[in-house]
């Protein structure tokens, strides 16, 4: 326990105390006893004390002690005084804080905390040694090291010491509210805090909330490229498109080899009724690979004719006819054609205006056949997206221009062919509905239905970009060869290529002394449509006014007069004379040369 409330310390001269009830903390409260006054007899309570003698618990001197004690029996008897304590039946008054002075029980004294009332109800003064004094609640451990920091100063000279101190200075002892309860201080920055905890917390959310936003996209967006590009690897394999296994090229490996892939093949004749002449074409469609083309047949290829002789595709088809010229180009290019379509300038007008004209990048100005004037505006004009109608079309498709080879009048009647797909319905009700409207009688086996499933699938593969065109390439002489011929004949036709002998044909060499360029080419393409083989003698040093046919056998006579015939010469200008090497028969262009077109 604390000295401080050991109060029977008489050495230091300190006067005892005593308990007297705990202030609003709960501490106690106590008051010094004076030594020199004991404390009056304790008289017993009178509850049923009355208005001027009765008991005055706050020592108000409002009423007056009862001369003699409470009776409850009413007995007229007087109980004699209760003895002091004595625990240990010594019989010595009971003496509780150890002063050594012996005193007899007090009678009970009412409460006065401040200050003791005099008998006639006057308070007393206050003195230093009956000020009630509140002891201060123990401190730490070290408390007795450090006093001065709880109010504990010794006390200066002259100075009482209050109880439980050590010193003088319980005078100016400075009680701390800590010390009697646990006070919290509001913090006013505490809402700040709290809104900048929140704050921080809401930005680290919304950082970590756009990094896993960020991923997720990042995911997404790789997922979607590898979709992306497996569908497109598997629609270039399934198109035949992909490196190494397309269709082209021999040395490359194939998903399906060049020769067992599935083709339906038609083939166009174009007939010009107006100037004459035919433009031929076949129709490829390879259902393995998914891919269209239009394969254009030069006039001057080499046919063999139904006699076996050697004879040229635009022979073919005036002599032959339709079903004559199918079988022959089977032979030469080892292909299946399932049908020809013979198609007249008048029905591929209306054709093209059924479908609703045509777009094409035209590469020449056509002037108008019917105009009668010179200098009048070109039907056609030259440029990028030109729109087309029927009889423009066809004026297109069957121009050459002077000093031009067929082969440039081919190539237009190809667009013009690839255009009208582009146009034409992919729905083979719709298709064979355009071609039944065209009244066209078709050369057996192939019918209206035939015809128009067939153009239905070209033209779904035209407007989804998966259809060309391609120019079958082939020698002055008309025959074709492995190596000009393979990435035709054998890629897009899957055949092999066969020309009928070159020396069944006569082979006329021609020489042009007109004067005149574009002679030689309107030469060669009236002697390669007449069967024979074409052989250029170059242009002379100087001009001739006549003509000659000239043939070094008498064997080749015939022949001479035959090629005389076809150029439209006189039969007196077949004469025998030297020919060119490799010739049968030599022609020298003159001025009495007049070509036909």
């Amino acid at each position: 326990m604390n000295d401080r409330y050991d109060t029977g310390d008489a050495g230091h001269g300190a006067a005892p105390y005593e308990l007297v009830g705990y202030d609003e903390h709960g501490q106690p409260v106590y008051r010094q006893i004076p030594a020199q006054q004991a404390p009056p007899q304790q008289q017993p309570y009178d509850p049923y004390a009355q208005q001027g003698y009765g008991y005055d618990p706050y020592a108000t001197g409002g009423g007056q002690r009862p001369t003699s004690a409470y009776d409850p029996y009413d007995t007229g008897q007087q109980p004699a005084a209760a003895p002091g304590y004595d625990p240990y039946g010594s019989g010595t008054p009971y003496d509780p804080y150890g002063t050594g002075t012996h005193r007899t029980a007090a009678p009970y004294d009412p409460y006065d905390p401040y200050g003791q009332a005099a008998p006639g109800g006057r308070q007393q003064p206050r003195g230093a040694e009956q000020t009630a004094y509140i002891p201060q609640q123990a401190g730490p451990a070290d408390r007795a090291q450090h006093p001065g920091e709880y109010g504990e100063d010794h006390a200066g000279p002259g100075e009482p010491a209050g109880p439980g101190g050590t010193g003088d200075g319980d005078r100016d002892r400075d009680y701390r509210t800590e010390q009697f309860a646990f006070v919290e201080d509001p913090d006013g920055d505490s809402e700040d805090v709290i809104d900048w905890l929140k704050f921080t917390e809401n930005r680290t959310e919304r950082r970590e909330e756009a990094r896993r936003r960020a991923r997720a996209r990042v995911v997404a967006l790789i997922v979607v490229l590898a979709l992306v590009a497996v569908g497109g690897v598997g629609w270039l394999w399934y198109a035949g498109k992909l490196p190494g296994l397309s269709s082209s090229g021999s040395g490359t490996g194939t998903a399906t080899p060049v020769s067992a892939q599935k083709r339906d093949v038609i083939v166009v004749h174009l007939h010009n009724t107006g100037k004459g002449g035919t433009s031929t074409a076949l129709l490829v469609d390879n259902t393995t690979t998914k891919q269209g083309t239009t394969v254009l047949l030069p006039n001057s290829l080499a046919v063999s004719g139904d006699d076996g002789t050697a004879t040229t595709l635009a022979k073919s088809v005036d002599d032959d006819g339709a079903s004559g010229t199918r079988d022959q180009l089977d032979t030469v290019l080892g292909t299946d054609i399932q049908g020809s379509w013979r198609l007249d300038t008048p029905y591929l007008q209306n054709l093209v205006d059924l479908v609703g004209n045509i777009d094409l990048d035209t590469n020449a100005d056509v002037p108008d056949p019917a105009a009668k004037k010179k200098g009048t505006a070109p039907l056609v004009h030259q440029g990028k997206a030109q729109t087309l109608s029927g009889k423009m079309a066809v004026a297109y498709a069957t121009y050459r221009a002077p000093g031009e080879a067929q082969n440039a009048q081919l190539e237009r009647f190809g667009q013009v062919m690839q255009g009208v797909l582009r146009k034409l319905s992919s729905d083979p009700a719709a298709a064979t509905t355009t071609v039944q409207t065209l009244a066209q009688i078709l050369d057996p086996p192939l019918t209206d239905k035939d015809l128009g499933s067939f153009l239905a699938r070209l033209a779904d593969l035209a407007k989804g970009g998966d259809y060309r065109t391609a120019l079958l390439p082939v020698q002055p002489d008309g025959t074709l060869t492995a190596r000009t011929s393979d990435s035709v004949v054998k890629d897009i036709l899957g055949g092999t290529a066969k020309s009928p002998d070159a020396g069944s044909a006569v082979r006329v060499s021609v020489q042009n002394a007109t004067g005149v360029k574009d002679d030689t080419e309107k030469a060669r393409v009236v002697l390669l449509n007449g069967g024979f083989t074409f052989l250029e003698g170059g242009t002379a040093s100087g001009t001739r006014t006549t003509s000659k046919v000239l043939y070094a056998d008498a064997a080749d006579k015939a022949n001479a007069s035959d090629v005389a015939k076809t150029l439209g010469l006189p039969a007196s200008a077949v004469t025998k004379g030297g020919v060119s090497s490799g010739a049968d028969v030599s022609v020298v262009l003159g001025g009495d040369y007049k070509p036909s077109s």
